[in-house]
């Protein structure tokens, strides 16, 4: 059985953390780590955490809990904060209002790796959008390809950073560049991506969704920060003429269509 560690990030969260909280607590797979580093919050972040802690130490599943609660410089620092505490085979990011979709998501994830496989560099999977009350709201728009590769990221973040399980070891290897603001997950997942193809690792498609993401993230708060970064990011791990021309011709495309 792998270890998972999913990482929930949370800075003054109170009013999302709780569905975050209980998809996990829910879990009927065993072999769960759940870091929640905190930023050091003034609500009632760390309270909710706590009694967290408590519900799961008593629960019949028990997964280990560990709060970390102090001052950061954002979202990325916490995360690679993360990544040093990570004990599990796996690593998975779920902030505040994002869950689990359902009861047996890890299960499955676990039961997705064959009796003897190597593991896998990446196990991934699709996403669905839901709103703050937890309604279905679409399918993410971005689906993952059957094989995924570093350049399937030239045409967007076909995987939803929640629902990308990277390797702890590799992921530990490979810290969140805190120079990006807005989509340092995006390069982080191009730069682990790489590594696994360098070192002739697979990445297994689950063919589940694996995460129910609400609607409005950081990201999309700051689209157009966002895009702007993740096009510096481009150029960087795939060459700016590569990358041009690719946009250039994404542009073309959409022009013929019309």
């Amino acid at each position: 059985m792998i270890r998972i560690t999913i990482a929930t990030c949370t800075y003054n969260a109170q009013s999302t953390l709780g569905r975050t909280l209980d998809s996990v607590l829910h879990q009927t797979y065993r072999e769960v780590e759940h870091l929640i580093i905190d930023g050091a919050s003034t609500d009632g972040t760390l309270a909710m955490a706590e009694e967290y802690k408590l519900k799961s130490d008593s629960a019949e599943c028990y997964h280990d809990v560990v709060i970390v609660s102090e001052p950061d410089q954002g979202l990325y620092y916490a995360m690679n904060k993360a990544l040093t505490h990570a004990t599990g085979d796996y690593i998975v990011f779920l902030n505040a209002g994002d869950k689990l979709p359902s009861v047996d998501t890890l299960e499955n994830i676990s039961a997705s790796i064959g009796e003897g496989e190597e593991l896998p560099a990446v196990i991934y999977g699709d996403t669905d959008i839901v709103d703050d009350e937890q309604h279905f709201v679409r399918h993410r728009r971005l689906s993952p390809p059957e094989e995924l590769t570093a350049n399937s990221f030239l045409h967007g973040m076909l995987v939803c950073h929640q629902a990308f399980y990277a390797r702890t070891d590799i992921a530990r290897a490979t810290p969140y560049d805190t120079r990006y603001r807005f989509s340092a997950d995006f390069d982080w997942c191009v730069r682990i991506m790489k590594k696994a193809e360098r070192e002739h690792l697979k990445m297994k498609n689950t063919g589940m969704v694996l995460a129910n993401y609400l609607d409005g993230g950081m990201t999309e708060k700051n689209h157009r920060a966002s895009l702007r970064e993740r096009f510096v990011i481009m150029c960087r791990r795939f060459g700016i003429i590569r990358t041009i021309a690719f946009h250039a011709w994404f542009v073309v495309r959409l022009a013929t269509k019309k």
